[in-house]
């Protein structure tokens, strides 16, 4: 099996009921236009449940395939909503499923985190150990994400950051105990030209007002001097801010032992 795999969001227990029994899921087209489009449609459909699901919160345990997309008004898909419902003309893709499927191990978000949708793969998705391995953005952060993980230096993928009513999606958000680390993977062809590099000072700009300490590899830094110094710059500056920061556990402090060898969606 392969193909596309959107990882979406059940952030109530009637949308899940929903699944279960008639087998759809709904996601606004405004969402798909914004977010999705470069990766659409999916094949299948995996599910990130949220914090009103109790022992199953935190994590995707439930997969689908896509059997059908097609458009509709929100007064089509829940025909018992009163009239002047906010929403009622809302136009979503209603995406028609196969049964639903269990993941044979749950895949957990170890911080607990928001997320919205992720685009991954079928190989992800049965190799995945925790929601950051999903991720499928670049080969970029693919490979900064190996070694990050391989020594054990916890980050979170495409975090999203608030400021001043300005989303940002962070590559890898690393939380210290004395401030917080975004690390950055930029792809020569993206951040080339004088736009670009203009949205990234200003993107930089804001997120250091807002405490955050960035750093940034190019394409030969992470490809030709990952061991050499894109880690050890991390570590360095992991170190400067305290030492990794957990919830519900201590600081720690970083080791580099071997380096040299929710959106509004519905």
């Amino acid at each position: 099996m392969q193909g596309e795999v959107l990882v979406a969001i059940i952030n109530n227990p009637g949308d899940f009921r929903i699944l279960c029994e008639h087998s759809w899921y709904r996601i606004p087209v405004s969402s798909m236009e914004k977010r999705l489009k470069r990766r659409w449609p999916p094949q299948w459909l995996a599910f990130y449940q949220t914090k009103v699901f109790g022992d199953e919160a935190y994590s995707v345990r439930y997969y689908a395939e896509v059997r059908h997309i097609r458009q509709v008004q929100r007064r089509d898909l829940f025909p018992n909503e009163p009239l002047n419902h906010p929403k009622q003309h809302k136009t979503y893709y209603q995406l028609l499923l196969e049964p639903l499927q269990t993941l044979p191990k749950p895949i957990f978000s170890r911080r607990w985190r928001r997320i919205t949708f992720i685009c991954s793969t079928w190989e992800k998705l049965k190799s995945a150990s925790e929601i950051n391995d999903l991720y499928d953005d670049s080969p970029l952060e693919d490979r900064l994400w190996a070694e990050l993980k391989r020594l054990q230096i916890d980050a979170e993928r495409q975090e999203w950051v608030t400021v001043d009513d300005v989303h940002y999606f962070l590559d890898f958000a690393v939380y210290c105990s004395a401030g917080k680390l975004d690390v950055e993977t930029d792809g020569d062809t993206w951040h080339v030209g004088k736009k670009n590099a203009g949205a990234d000072n200003r993107r930089d700009n804001a997120l250091k007002t807002e405490g955050w300490r960035v750093l940034r590899f190019n394409t030969q830094q992470v490809t030709e001097q990952m061991s050499d110094y894109c880690i050890p710059i991390v570590v360095k500056n992991i170190h400067r801010l305290g030492g990794l920061s957990h919830e519900n556990a201590a600081p720690k402090k970083t080791m580099l032992h071997d380096t040299p060898g929710q959106l509004d969606l519905f």
